[in-house]
């Protein structure tokens, strides 16, 4: 088994000691060496599996004091995504980051007016769900595939759809659990896509990716309670 795949497994069977142990945030993780030792794995693996953890802002490392849990994963992630895929489908955030905005940088340089107006169409249409009962991952995504079309490079459009069936679960999940806290929290998200919106019809290119990066980091957070 490859060394990433070793890696996925030592990161779901930390998030599994986060939950079945009921850890709180603020609680130290067993050490390197005893996590090792637990998944009969090297310690390279772990220290891999717990930088990732680290990234989706699960864990946090503590200079001579070990790993310490930074936020739990939502208890309604489970209804989404099997546990086992969480390293997998929280992975394309780091991918995101680079394909997205960077796309909204393009997208704000070089969107014709047809593809604004589709843009704007995808951002109203996204509101509507927002504010309604009925699902909106399938609106976020035309959203964010807009902004993606809106580049003039063709090579943007089969990168993004590949990653299409994790991220529809990443945006279920994250609709689900926004809606199940207070009003801002949704409010916020919408407040995120207006401002993507807003510099790409300004042409502002830096603020466009600014406000892409600002957005996927708040979502990936959004994912934890």
């Amino acid at each position: 088994m490859s060394e990433g795949r070793l890696a996925e497994r030592a990161y779901t069977a930390i998030v599994r000691i986060i939950t079945d142990e009921d850890l709180a945030a603020g609680d130290r993780l067993p050490s390197e060496a005893r996590l090792a030792e637990m998944f009969g794995m090297s310690r390279t693996i772990v220290r891999e599996a717990l930088a990732r953890l680290a990234s989706d802002g699960i864990t946090e490392a503590r200079r001579g004091a070990g790993s310490y849990v930074k936020r739990r994963p939502s208890a309604r992630l489970g209804t989404h995504m099997p546990m086992d895929a969480l390293a997998t489908t929280l992975g394309t955030y780091e991918v995101r980051f680079v394909l997205e905005a960077e796309a909204a940088r393009l997208a704000a340089q070089r969107r014709s007016p047809q593809q604004l107006e589709e843009i704007e169409q995808r951002l109203a249409a996204l509101r509507t769900a927002l504010l309604s009962a009925a699902p909106a991952h399938d609106e976020d995504w035309l959203l964010h595939r807009a902004i993606a079309e809106a580049t003039g490079n063709a090579a943007f459009l089969p990168v993004f759809d590949h990653l299409q069936d994790e991220v529809l679960k990443i945006l279920r999940a994250g609709v689900d659990i926004s809606r199940s806290r207070p009003p801002e929290v949704l409010g916020a998200m919408m407040e995120e896509h207006d401002a993507i919106v807003d510099a790409i019809r300004a042409q502002d290119a830096d603020g466009a990716a600014l406000a892409m990066r600002w957005h996927l980091s708040q979502g990936r957070k959004r994912l934890m309670p």
